[in-house]
């Protein structure tokens, strides 16, 4: 049994920041509100985003500290509720994607990101059964990083 995934892909820029919405459920690009009202309304059962962050002030995705801080913040920025504290740890044999990755699990899902030394990128992913505004979102991971690009995308999920 053969089972094919049909893969649509809208692509929106605005200035520096790039939206892909990569899944049939997601459908057009909408707003933080119409995201939000249509998981409500249509029972969807988790939404995700992810975030590409370029150009990232090295200060800060080099820094355990400001990594765990920006977990705390950003759980708190989108009113999720985190379980334990962040863990956040370095590794990475190959230069090109060594640095700090991060897990903050909150009682709706997880936070994760990984932050790559070499090109000053950082890779944020957030999951909750529980609605919130990816744009803003995003938006916030890229002023909190100093990132001068940025991509998102994101995905309803049930």
């Amino acid at each position: 049994m053969s089972i094919y995934f049909q893969r649509r892909t809208t692509a929106f820029e605005n200035g520096d920041v790039k939206v892909y919405s990569m899944s049939p459920k997601s459908g057009a690009v909408m707003s933080d509100e119409d995201i939000m009202a249509r998981y409500k309304n249509d029972g969807e059962w988790g939404l995700m985003v992810s975030v590409d962050i370029g150009g990232c002030d090295p200060a800060k995705i080099t820094s355990k500290e400001v990594i765990t801080q920006f977990a705390i913040d950003l759980a708190e920025y989108i009113n999720m509720k985190r379980f334990k504290d962040p863990i956040v740890v370095k590794f990475g044999e190959n230069e090109k994607v060594a640095g700090y990755s991060l897990v903050q699990l909150i009682e709706t899902s997880l936070i994760s990101g990984h932050f790559a030394d070499i090109t000053d990128r950082a890779f944020i992913d957030v999951f909750s059964c529980r609605e919130f505004p990816p744009k803003k979102t995003a938006e916030f991971c890229k002023k909190y990083f100093g990132g001068k690009t940025m991509e998102y995308s994101i995905a309803f999920r049930n």
